[in-house]
């Protein structure tokens, strides 16, 4: 064998492992993938970098300018919330709807984040049809993978694109998945509407994040917190006296939160750090009551007797209990509380974290965060608002204001239809009308170019500059052509049509357990080598291609959406191969007779 071969196929496995493990992160394998390369001859220096200026990153990051853009005119929270009203009070109905709403937005944005735009419309709509969060945060993650399989602004369809194009074949234009799209979109929500919404789990309370049916419990009771709740009295003498909150080493020396003074009949809530404890001060607070009543020094706090607790015990006209969600690009992940300065950044105390179905409720300020989690919070009720509008939390509190839509929010409507025109017009020039629309929603004031910045996934960008060297390497090396032959010589003499169910399996199964963009940079060349082999269009098998690395619906881990709402919906893994599987074979039978239909087979 070819020592660039060897090499080659070296980096793909071992990129695949490293994936399939989860110790690193997407992205430092990827940037890990160009380094290797480069280093070990397989590309030259000038090709292992040259991810960085392809137009696919170009497309991919004005894609994530332009969707912040609209999301902060107000856009698309109005047109979600309109879709959402229309789901009338049955589950059937608003299920469908949420399909509907979700397939609509990822039409325009990348699949993350048009959940998260709509996850708290949902989630409330939910509520008020008194149909708990697992019957309808599943049909939004897939609706958004749905919708994506309808239009080139995905990123496993842009990669696909782009290595055509590296390859010499003309690449896609914008509305070309539509024709096959669109149709699965419909099989999608006809099959969730029907059957797929029968699949869905409908556990009770205990055994899922209950916090979004509020209406029927309290938050206390979701995160068990009234158990770890109780009243202590400063007695006199106290070395408390006299002291700030900040002083009172209750957090230091015992893992206690103050959540709420007592003095004169009246009730602090969320006091500040700064507030100056008195004789005869009523402390509530949160953390282990009988570790506090051993390790207590003289003179010791009276500890009252026990009472429930309720979610308004710890409210006020100026104080509120709320919820919220790390968002997928939250800088907040992999960091504590404490390292995050949390209470300092956003004026409000962390007393819970929701993950994977349970509470978090001792030990919070060493907890690093993860993608999912939620926190259970309290603070001062005008800071809904200002948190409504960070980009790392996703604000789930049913008293969250709507932001007005601003009076630039017809003009950024207007640049995004217009984009999205000249792209259709002019697909050669894809990249650069992207980023000219990406940069008018800047100078029109939109968003700021520091809120331009924040509002690209790097991670998504430095993954595909990093893939698509590897999918350069794949197809030089001969690691295409030694693949491609495996699989035309398995499945090649049943024809073309069993060459695009191979390779469309193929690919989806890998997207089950390895990132969208790094199977669409590995496949995408193989595709093209058997198009060349078999004589089979080399455009239908790429778009066989795109349209398989979307296809993730059995595993929580085939895509960051699932990810997103398993722990909101209480969902196990199991949950997704029970709902997905149906799906993923009805999608596959359509896709195999629709797509020779609109891309003919013939090379």
């Amino acid at each position: 064998m070819d020592v660039q071969l060897v090499a080659t196929l070296g980096v793909v496995v071992g990129a695949m492992a490293l994936l399939l493990s989860d110790r690193l992160r997407p992205d430092v394998i990827a940037l890990a993938v160009v380094v290797i390369l480069g280093a070990t001859g397989v590309l030259s220096p000038r090709e292992a970098l040259s991810g960085f200026s392809s137009p696919a990153v170009i497309t991919i990051l004005s894609i994530f300018i332009l969707a912040e853009g609209l999301n902060r005119a107000g856009v698309t929270q109005k047109v979600g919330g309109l879709l959402l009203r229309l789901g009338g009070r049955s589950e059937t109905r608003l299920v469908i709807t949420v399909m509907i709403s979700g397939a609509f937005l990822s039409l325009f944005m990348n699949n993350v984040a048009a959940a998260a735009v709509l996850l708290p419309a949902v989630t409330g709509a939910a509520r008020r049809v008194g149909v708990r969060a697992s019957r309808v945060l599943m049909p939004l993650a897939f609706a958004t993978m749905l919708g994506g399989m309808a239009t080139l602004l995905t990123t496993m369809n842009i990669v696909v694109s782009t290595v055509l194009q590296d390859h010499g074949y003309a690449g896609f234009g914008l509305t070309d998945f539509a024709l096959v799209g669109l149709p699965v979109v419909a099989a999608g929500v006809v099959y969730m509407g029907v059957w797929g919404r029968r699949r869905l789990p409908d556990r009770a309370p205990d055994d899922e994040l209950a916090f979004f049916e509020r209406r029927d419990k309290d938050l206390l009771d979701v995160y068990r917190l009234g158990e770890r709740l109780f009243r202590v009295k400063v007695p006199r003498g106290s070395f408390l006296i006299g002291r700030q909150i900040a002083q009172s080493t209750f957090r230091e020396e015992f893992g206690l939160t103050v959540v709420a003074v007592e003095r004169g009949g009246k009730i602090l809530t969320s006091p500040l750090p700064h507030t100056v404890l008195q004789e005869g001060d009523v402390l509530l607070l949160e953390g282990d009551r009988e570790d506090f009543r051993q390790r207590d020094r003289e003179p010791y706090l009276t500890i009252l007797p026990e009472r429930p607790w309720k979610e308004h015990d710890l409210e006020s006209r100026s104080t509120v209990v709320a919820e919220a969600m790390l968002s997928p690009r939250s800088s907040l992940i992999g960091q504590t509380l404490r390292e995050t300065r949390f209470r300092d950044r956003y004026g409000m105390t962390v007393l819970a974290v929701w993950r994977a179905g349970e509470p978090i409720r001792e030990g919070l300020p060493d907890v690093k965060l993860e993608f999912g989690d939620a926190l259970l919070m309290q603070g001062p009720r005008d800071r809904l608002r200002l948190l409504d509008m960070e980009p790392d939390i996703i604000l789930l509190s049913a008293e969250k204001e709507a932001a007005p839509v601003p009076r630039k929010g017809k003009l950024a409507l207007a640049i995004m239809a217009g984009t999205l025109a000249l792209a259709v017009a002019a697909p050669l020039w894809l990249g650069q009308i992207m980023l000219g629309g990406a940069l008018l929603m800047v100078m029109i004031g939109m968003l700021s170019m520091d809120q331009a910045y924040r509002a690209v996934d790097w991670r998504s960008v430095f993954l595909v500059a990093g893939m698509l060297p590897l999918s350069l390497a794949i197809a030089q090396s001969g690691a295409a052509e030694l693949l491609a032959d495996g699989i035309v010589a398995t499945v090649g003499r049943a024809g073309p049509t069993a060459l695009v169910a191979g390779l469309f399996g193929v690919t989806a199964l890998l997207t089950q357990a390895l990132t969208g963009p790094a199977v669409a940079a590995v496949m995408a060349p193989i595709a093209i080598q058997i198009g060349q082999f078999a004589e089979v269009s080399v455009q239908a098998l790429g778009m066989t291609v795109a349209l398989a690395t979307s296809l993730a619906f059995l595993s929580p881990v085939g895509h960051a959406v699932n990810v997103l709402v398993m722990g909101a919906g209480g969902y196990r893994f199991r949950d997704y191969a029970r709902v997905g599987w149906p799906l993923s074979l009805i999608l596959f039978g359509l896709i195999i007779i629709l797509l020779p239909m609109v891309w003919p087979l013939a090379g």
